[in-house]
């Protein structure tokens, strides 16, 4: 543990973290939320993908150009207006779910549907929330590497796992505690928790300048063409990679327990390699690593790829959780390894937006393999679907070892 006291006996480093978290916590609760609000309104699970897919989308695109104004004007100017933005679309939200709904008969049981300028204005206020909300990983991610980059840089690692460990954290329970009020018939008071708790995080961010970066645009004007540089692109690639073992791990382990008849071990199984990851980062966060950072990724991208092989023999629910778990614990070392990358591999002016940039980039890759994994689950069964991780794992070894050349190289960075 000395590792994590080391970092948070930091002056500043515990709040900024803490407050970070807490608004982790109601990012990771959005999007569910939103699914539960808008079907306990209309009925139509097709009407809250469409509102939350708008929500989803803003974040992915316009996230990164958010970031990119905090870069250049800093991080205590810029959240106030972001957080004042989301607040506001959020309770567009709210109250445009309020309004009354319309009958519609059908042959078995009623739903109901929402006038159609009421549904428009709920996916315009669903976009504007999502354009508007913070990255709130991203900006704690980005104070780390200001306090740390000149006297402290080796412990960047254990800052990045510990980032690592609140993001797995904010995902584990925030989607719990979204899924539980819903269930519980209370989706509007999920929703408000969710912003609730991404204001209140921000604000806190907003209320600690000393550990913020300085702004871009008063100490390195002109440094956003290093995220159109080579060594960042293949690191964009790289979590591109890692959001296909994403989006294939959740929507096959559904259709995996669905397949068997036995659709309730997919919460455990999930669980199990959340709790397995966890304490991946944990242990991996806890001691200096002598090896590159680079020949570390090799070997941990070998390993995801070796591990992802079991996943489509599993014979059973149990092998197949121990499967996950063992898959899983390669994905802590390989998102800190990848920070690691984007911090040595852009200015520290853009370093918010790399970051971003990196989200929208596992994001998209998420959502194709959740795509893919769907069909070959259709076709073919949970099996063919599970044949995406190892394939996932070998785009990210390929992508490592492309990594290792351009370091091995610099000139043709």
């Amino acid at each position: 543990m000395s590792s994590y006291r080391s970092l948070l006996r930091i002056p500043g480093a515990p709040a900024f973290f803490l407050a970070a978290a807490v608004g982790r916590v109601g990012i990771a609760m959005t999007g569910l939320a939103l699914v539960w609000l808008v079907h306990a309104r209309t009925g139509s699970y097709g009407t809250a993908g469409l509102v939350t897919a708008g929500f989803a989308l803003a974040e992915a695109l316009i996230g990164p150009q958010l970031a990119r104004v905090v870069d250049r004007l800093g991080q205590t100017r810029v959240l106030p207006f972001s957080l004042l933005a989301h607040g506001a679309a959020i309770t567009a939200v709210l109250l445009t779910t309020s309004l009354p709904t319309t009958s519609l008969p059908t042959t078995s049981l009623p739903t109901t549907s929402l006038p159609t300028t009421s549904l428009a204005a709920l996916i315009v206020a669903a976009i504007c929330a999502g354009a508007a909300v913070p990255q709130l990983g991203a900006l704690s991610g980005a104070r780390w590497a200001h306090l740390l980059r000149a006297e402290r840089s080796a412990e960047l690692p254990a800052a990045f796992a510990l980032e690592s460990l609140a993001n797995a954290t904010a995902f584990l329970l925030g989607p719990v505690l979204a899924a539980t009020l819903g269930a519980a018939g209370h989706p509007a008071v999920a929703t408000a928790i969710a912003a609730t708790l991404i204001v209140t995080g921000g604000a806190a961010l907003t209320a600690q300048p000393r550990t913020a970066p300085p702004p871009a645009a008063s100490t390195a004007p002109g440094t956003e063409g290093s995220l159109l540089r080579p060594a960042f692109l293949l690191t964009a690639m790289l979590n591109l990679a890692i959001g296909l073992y994403f989006g294939t791990l959740s929507v096959a382990v559904s259709a995996f327990a669905v397949g068997r008849g036995t659709p309730g071990a997919a919460a455990p199984i999930m669980a199990a390699a959340s709790l397995g990851g966890l304490l991946s980062g944990w242990l991996y966060g806890l001691r200096r690593h002598r090896t590159p950072a680079d020949r570390q990724l090799i070997l941990v991208t070998a390993y995801l790829t070796g591990a992802g092989l079991l996943l489509p023999l599993a014979p059973s629910p149990i092998w197949l959780g121990a499967a996950v778990v063992l898959t899983e614990a390669a994905v802590p070392p390989t998102l800190v390894l990848l920070s690691i990358r984007t911090e040595r591999s852009v200015h520290p002016g853009v370093l918010t937006q790399a970051f971003t940039w990196n989200n929208s980039s596992s994001a998209a890759g998420s959502a194709l393999a959740a795509s893919l994994a769907g069909h070959l689950a259709d076709a073919a069964g949970a099996p063919a679907a599970f044949t995406l991780a190892p394939a996932a794992g070998l785009l990210l070894l390929t992508l490592s070892l492309a990594a290792r050349r351009q370091t091995a190289h610099p000139q043709t960075t």
